[in-house]
C-alpha cells in the first residue's frame, strides 16, 4: 500500500514531505513485530500512527489498546499492566489480569511512556526481551505475545542522560524512531486541515459554511500552534460555532489567536509592550544627574566663551549662543546696560554682577537626594495649595506613599 492510499484510509491530510515520510516509515515497519518509538510533540498525531501500524500489520485482527502512563499513578501502574494475586495489597480484593495479559495477540500502545516509573521500566524491558511478566503479589512467570509500540512527546535521550530513563529500555524500543513533525513544520497543511475541520463542524452543528479572507488566512500559516492539530481541530469548531459573519476576516482570526509569551515564533498579531515601571526614587536619580550633566556642559561652554574672549562688545552673541543650546533659560538678547559681564579668568568678578558665579556656586549646591526629594515635596505642595492629592499626581506617586513621605521628611 503506497502513501496516497494510507492517507485515503486513514483520513490523513497533508501533502508534506516530513508527513509522507512518517508514512512510509509506518507502512514498512507494520509488517515486523519490531518496537517502535513514536516522538512528537502534543497533538501531533502520534496515537493516529499506532493505529497506522497496527491495523497495516498481520495482528490486525487482534486487540489494540492506548494506555496513557502519565495517567496511571506510580502505585498501581504495575497492577494495571501487568495484573495483580488477590491481596496482592490493600484493596485487591481478587485477581486481576493486566494489559499486556488481555491483549495477548495483538498491538499495546503506552503513550506518554516518558512518565513511566523507573520500576515499571524494568518490568516492561524484561516483557519487550522474552515476552515474560509476573503479576503484583505472584511468583509464578506469565507469558504474553504482545507488539509494543510507544510514544512521548519529551526528548528521552535527554531522561536518559539525567537518570530518568532505563538506557537499555530506551534503545530497546528506539529500533525504528518514527518522529511526526509539529504543524508549524508542515505550513502548506495548515489551510488544508482547517477547512476538512471546518467543513466537519459545519455539518455536525448545522451552520452555513465559513470561509478565511487572504488575510485570515496568512495570519493561520504564520502562527507557530504549540497545540498542532488538537489546537487547529479546537479553533475550527470555535469559529464554526461562534461567529455570526462567516467571512473571517484577519482581525477575527486574531481574537482566536493566544499571545505567546517568550516564544520566537509569534503570529502575526502585535501586542503592546509593557512600559517601564518606575519608581519615585529612580525618578528623582534620573533628573539630579540630568542637572548635574547639565551644569557641566553649562561650565564647559562659558569656559570656551571666555577663553575666546567677553565683553560688552561680545555679549549679544554670547547669550544668543547660551539661548540655543539652553532653550529654557531665555536670557534676555538686546540689552543698552547688560546687568553682568563675563569676566577673565584672572579678573575678580563684583558682587552681584557676574553671570558665571552665580551658576559656579549653583553647580557647588547640595546634590542630597533627601534634600531634593524634600524641595519637590514642597514645591508641589506649594503649587497645589496643600491639596496633597493633586502634589502627589504632579509628582507621579501614590497619594499614601506621599504622607509616608512627608511623615518621614517632617514637612
Amino acid at each position: 500500500m503506497n502513501v496516497q492510499e494510507i492517507k485515503q484510509r486513514f483520513g490523513i491530510i497533508g501533502n508534506s514531505p516530513l508527513l509522507n515520510r512518517a508514512i512510509d516509515i509506518a507502512n514498512q515497519v507494520a509488517p515486523t513485530d519490531i518496537s517502535v518509538l513514536i516522538t512528537g510533540e502534543s497533538g501531533s498525531g502520534k496515537e493516529a500512527f499506532s493505529h497506522i501500524i497496527h491495523q497495516l500489520s498481520p495482528r490486525k485482527h487482534g486487540p489494540f489498546i492506548a494506555v496513557n502512563c502519565g495517567a496511571i499513578p506510580e502505585g498501581t501502574i504495575d497492577s494495571e499492566l501487568f495484573g495483580h494475586e488477590k491481596g496482592a495489597y490493600t484493596g485487591a480484593v481478587g485477581e486481576r489480569k493486566g494489559y499486556f495479559e488481555t491483549v495477548n495477540g495483538g498491538t499495546i500502545f503506552l503513550d506518554e511512556i516518558g512518565e513511566m516509573p523507573l520500576g515499571t521500566q524494568a518490568r516492561l524491558l524484561r516483557v519487550l526481551e522474552s515476552g515474560q511478566f509476573i503479576r503484583v503479589g505472584s511468583s509464578k512467570v506469565e507469558k504474553t505475545n504482545v507488539r509494543v509500540t510507544a510514544a512521548t512527546n519529551v526528548d528521552v535521550y535527554e531522561a536518559v542522560k539525567s537518570g530518568k530513563f532505563r538506557e537499555d529500555l530506551y534503545y530497546r524500543l528506539n529500533t525504528v524512531p518514527l518522529r511526526i513533525p509539529p504543524l508549524r513544520d508542515r505550513k502548506e497543511d495548515i489551510y488544508l486541515l482547517f477547512r476538512k475541520f471546518a467543513a466537519d463542524f459545519t455539518d455536525k452543528y448545522r451552520t452555513p459554511p465559513i470561509q478565511l479572507d487572504e488575510g485570515a488566512q496568512q495570519i493561520l500559516m504564520n502562527y507557530s500552534w504549540p497545540g498542532n492539530v488538537r489546537q487547529l481541530k479546537n479553533m475550527a469548531e470555535q469559529l464554526a460555532v461562534l461567529e455570526r459573519d462567516r467571512t473571517i476576516t484577519a482581525q477575527t482570526m486574531q481574537t482566536y489567536i493566544p499571545y505567546e509569551s517568550g516564544r520566537s515564533t509569534l503570529p502575526m498579531r502585535v501586542e503592546n509592550q509593557p512600559k517601564e515601571d518606575f519608581s519615585e526614587r529612580d525618578i528623582l536619580y534620573k533628573v539630579l544627574f540630568d542637572m548635574k550633566r547639565d551644569m557641566v556642559e553649562l561650565k564647559k561652554l562659558v569656559a570656551e566663551i571666555i577663553e575666546n574672549g567677553a565683553g560688552p562688545g561680545n555679549y549679544s552673541g554670547n547669550i544668543q549662543t547660551l539661548n540655543k543650546i539652553y532653550p529654557d533659560l531665555e536670557l534676555p538678547v538686546h540689552q543698552e546696560q547688560p546687568q553682568f559681564t563675563i569676566q577673565p579668568p584672572s579678573a575678580q568678578p563684583a558682587a552681584n554682577d557676574s553671570f558665571i558665579t552665580h551658576h559656579a556656586e549653583e553647580v557647588e549646591e547640595s546634590l542630597s537626594l533627601i534634600e531634593k526629594e524634600s524641595d519637590l515635596i514642597r514645591k508641589a505642595l506649594k503649587k497645589h495649595k496643600g491639596k496633597r492629592k493633586l502634589a502627589a499626581n504632579e509628582l507621579g506617586i501614590s497619594e499614601r506613599t506621599l504622607y509616608r513621605k512627608i511623615k518621614e521628611l517632617n514637612l
